[in-house]
């Protein structure tokens, strides 16, 4: 029986990643306005979803259908019990909407066994399923089920529902016209548990939210969370050791555990659970919505987004904020990450002239993609403003090298190289705040001062700037390294320093100051066994000079006048990642405790780092 504890930290894991909303709408009561019906609606192999269906009373008209699936519960359940917010947001919900949830297959009240980032089925026969089909068949039952509504269907989802809101693209059902995918998953090799092939430690306890199975419909939760009987992180995965001591957690029926486990390259159990390769010739207009400093999917929304604009004729537009994951939702009055504060009422803002302005159009209006919406609506997270432009990376964009050497970031290489040890026993922490997190987030843009001033980390920077400069689209480190062992990760930091006036936020730490802050911009890691081929790992050859490129995620931020540009390489970055042996194994969640090595790395003065500035 689950202690009173693992529900309390289910029913809030589940309440922050399902609501992502940090302020009550109190003069509103969702059941004076929308009758709530619940069904269970068969699919084309007999497998019943359960579907959650909020109506509006008015029925003096017809109404579009905006919903969500979703693997974290539809709840509450029961006719009489009410969500306090529906919808994308208060607007939409207000003006009258049809709004829809639905459990996916395998989870909660739905039957059916869950598939974690269920495989889609090209050209399916009889009655093979994936979650297209689910999304089509309900699709179908809604429109020609639901009473009141006009023919055309929105779909939305932050997260996971922003998988399945991509997914819901393919084959799409031909009532369905406008989808918003929103921090939405792309590849598990790339977010959320993996980064590059590193595996993401600072996740590992949200493993028991997926890796479960339960074997009939449920109201209540079937998994439980670890109990570590610690606040500090850090200090639990060193005392761990190996990952595979983590095994004392998680036994083999948590299957997505097991699934790590056993794959740890990328063979085709992740390749085939990707997306994005499958978003071709899409038909619904899309509008990919995330956050430049979510921690957790951040590659999935620019892939998205890119890969409709390449291979689809289509109405797609993209929409980045200074949002951590899922703050758009939210309706907090100054939207800050960690210790930096960008404005006020950036997600509200959103929520009404942007996200309600497209499913309207859609769904409601002339559908002619005329919407009055930029192609691409992008904070600048320097200037602390919106820009729009007609397409992604700008057209100005002109592409700028700068050379790791000699401590600064130059235009010419440098001849020499700079050492370090790697020690795995006193690992470069990611954060300095002591805590036990189930996902990080602060942590994007916190300050990196306490790792500059570390012997493991190499620091490189400009002089102070005489004019501003701003960076445009994706970074790439292109890094000459060699390491005394056969194995290494590595870590690329870009950080924004502030002039030694800067005044302190309202959020900053106390125990910090503005003037000389590190703001963390964008980070990366590759696990170096990766550097030629994630499915096809191999070992390094001892104190051979080799090439070692990571493509940071895209960015747009302007290093402003006075302030400087500094880039900060390291090889450990724990408990954000877990601990390379730096002695080369199989399978790194297999290694021994005598596996892990002090090493010796060098990074080479020609080493790079490709950047796209934007010219004025």
């Amino acid at each position: 029986m689950r202690s009173n504890k693992s529900l309390v930290i289910t029913l809030l894991f589940i309440s922050w990643v399902l609501t992502a909303c940090a302020q009550d709408i109190t003069d509103y009561q969702v059941q004076d306005y929308y009758t709530k019906t619940e069904v269970n609606i068969e699919m084309r192999d007999g497998v019943k979803l359960h579907t959650t269906i909020y109506s509006p009373k008015d029925t003096s008209k017809q109404y579009p259908i905006l919903m969500q699936r979703t693997p974290y519960s539809s709840r509450p359940y029961g006719k009489d019990q009410f969500r306090s917010k529906i919808g994308p947001n208060e607007f939409l919900m207000k003006e009258g909407n049809i709004i829809v949830y639905q459990d996916v297959r395998g989870r909660w009240m739905s039957e059916g066994t869950y598939d974690n980032m269920r495989a889609y089925i090209p050209n399916k026969k009889g009655k093979e399923v994936d979650e297209a089909s689910d999304t089509y068949d309900t699709i179908d039952w809604l429109v020609n089920n639901v009473n009141n509504n006009n023919g055309k269907v929105g779909i939305w989802g932050i997260s996971y529902p922003g998988f399945y809101a991509t997914y819901s693209l393919l084959d799409a059902h031909p009532a369905l016209k406008a989808v918003s995918p929103q921090a939405c998953i792309g590849d598990f090799f790339f977010d959320d548990f993996h980064h590059n092939g590193a595996y993401l430690l600072s996740y590992w306890r949200a493993t028991a939210v997926f890796g479960y199975e339960k074997t009939q419909p449920t109201a209540e939760s079937w998994y439980t969370f670890p109990e570590l009987k610690t606040k500090d992180q850090y200090q639990f995965f060193l005392d761990a050791g190996p990952l595979s001591n983590l095994d004392a957690y998680y036994k083999e029926d948590n299957v997505f555990w097991t699934q790590l486990k056993e794959h740890p390259n990328y063979d085709e159990f992740w390749q085939k659970r990707g997306i994005i390769q499958h978003l071709k010739d899409i038909k619904p207009a899309v509008m990919v919505v995330g956050g430049l400093f979510d921690a957790e999917d951040l590659y999935g929304p620019f892939e998205t987004y890119e890969k409709i604009e390449e291979n689809s004729d289509t109405y797609n537009t993209m929409v980045f904020g200074p949002w951590s994951h899922g703050d758009w939702a939210r309706t907090k009055k100054r939207q800050a990450i960690g210790n930096i504060y960008f404005g006020d009422d950036i997600s509200l803002d959103f929520q009404k002239n942007i996200e309600t302005s497209f499913f309207n159009h859609f769904l409601k209006g002339p559908a002619n993609g005329e919407t009055g919406l930029p192609e691409v609506k992008i904070f600048n997270t320097g200037t602390m403003q919106w820009d729009s432009f007609s397409e992604w990376p700008p057209k100005k964009a002109a592409k700028k090298t700068m050379y790791l050497s000699n401590s600064n970031l130059t235009d010419k290489p440098g001849a020499g190289s700079t050492e370090f040890i790697s020690d795995p026993k006193k690992p470069v922490p990611y954060s300095e705040d002591i805590k036990m997190v189930f996902t990080p987030r602060k942590y994007m843009t916190d300050d990196q001062r306490f790792a500059a001033r570390r012997p493991d980390v190499l620091v490189f920077e400009t002089p102070v700037l005489d004019e501003d400069i701003t960076l445009s689209g994706e970074i790439l480190a292109k890094l000459k390294v060699a390491t005394t062992g056969t194995a290494a990760d590595w870590v690329v930091k870009v950080i924004d320093v502030y002039p030694p006036d800067a005044e302190d936020f309202e959020e900053t730490q106390e125990y910090l100051k503005m003037s000389n802050y590190h703001m963390m911009v964008r980070s990366e890691v590759l696990r170096g066994r990766f550097r030629n081929d994630f499915s096809k790992p191999e070992p390094f050859v001892p104190n051979q000079k080799t090439d070692v490129t990571i493509k940071l995620q895209d960015v747009y931020h302007t290093f402003k006048k006075g302030h400087k540009i500094q880039v900060q390489v390291q090889s450990t970055w724990f408990p954000y990642i877990d601990l390379n042996p730096q002695t080369y194994v199989d399978n790194i969640f297999k290694a021994k405790a005598s596996d892990f090595k002090k090493q010796t790395h060098s990074v080479y003065e020609d080493s790079a780092i490709e950047v796209f500035v934007l010219e004025k």
